[in-house]
Parts: C-alpha cells; sequence; structure tokens
C-alpha cells in the first residue's frame, strides 16, 4: 500500500500543475473567443472555420487599442471614459478598484512587484517576505530624513490583502 501511495503521489505532483495550466490555457482562450461576435467568426467571414482566428482578433483589438490610445487625442478619450464610469455607483467602485490594480502589475515602467526583499517584521529578528513598490513620493518623502522605499508586505491565506 505504501509503494502505491507513494508512487501515485508522485504522479499527482507531476500531472496536476500540468492540467492545471492547461486547463488555464484553455479557458482564457475560451473566455477572450467569446468576446468575439458570431458574425465576425471565421466561419461567416470566410465560410472556413480557422482555429484561433478569434484569439487573434481580439489580441489585433487590444494591440489596436494601445496604438490609439498612446497619443494626445487617445490619452483625452480615455479620461472622459473613466469619468463617465466614474459617475456610474456600482461599476465606478468595481472599475476603479481592477484599474488600480491592473496600473500597478502590469505598467511597463512600474516597478511594483518586481522584486521580492525581506524585511525586519513584525518584530526585531523575525524577518519576512515583501514585495518592492517604489519609493515614497510627494508629502511622505519631503517628511522622510532618509532615502526610503516603499515596500507590501502580502498576508496569508489571501496574498491581495497585506500591509504597506
Amino acid at each position: 500500500m505504501r509503494f502505491f501511495k507513494r508512487f501515485f503521489i508522485t504522479g499527482l505532483l507531476i500531472w496536476v500543475p500540468l492540467v492545471i495550466t492547461f486547463w488555464v490555457i484553455a479557458l482564457l482562450i475560451s473566455t477572450l473567443e467569446s468576446f468575439v461576435p458570431s458574425f465576425l467568426a471565421s466561419e461567416a467571414l470566410f465560410g472556413v472555420n480557422i482555429p484561433g482566428f478569434r484569439v487573434a482578433l481580439v489580441l489585433v483589438v487590444v494591440l489596436a487599442t494601445g496604438l490609439v490610445t498612446a497619443n494626445f487625442l487617445g490619452r483625452t478619450l480615455i479620461e472622459h471614459w473613466e469619468q463617465l464610469l466614474g459617475r456610474i455607483p456600482l461599476v465606478r467602485s468595481i472599475y476603479n478598484s481592477v484599474k488600480q490594480v491592473s496600473d500597478t502589475v502590469l505598467a511597463p515602467d512600474g516597478q511594483a512587484f518586481r522584486e521580492a526583499v525581506l524585511i525586519e517584521y513584525p518584530r526585531r529578528h523575525a524577518w519576512t517576505i515583501a514585495f518592492l513598490t517604489g519609493a515614497p513620493g510627494g508629502e511622505v518623502a519631503e517628511k522622510l530624513v532618509h532615502d526610503c522605499i516603499s515596500v507590501y508586505v502580502p498576508t496569508t491565506p489571501n496574498p491581495t490583502s497585506g500591509f504597506f
């Protein structure tokens, strides 16, 4: 029985991450494809099913959106759009939360969460992992005597909550 248990667990350790990885990729692809209306599917346009056409179409639309909004006119349109969304009560709270997280994590020039550091926390001689989020700015930076960095210490079991 120990023999079976040992090799079964070993097999699970190999297959579970692999299966979950492919499942997440398949879920991501099917979610992206679900955003494309049926009249833009390859069957409707060309009369033949082209695998990955909907995903490629979504990627092209996202890239085109990035190109359009990277200039002054595009940024102005986005600002007006965000002001409009900021006036809708339920949408405002959801959109602002998601926007803040995505701006922090996905910003190409941002350093947030790009480096893990050890800090002495919560008491002396106790060390914990934190994520470098940048340097203090504004009024906080003016009040500091030394050069400082900002770090985020995630809590368990939910790493989306933590200490800054």
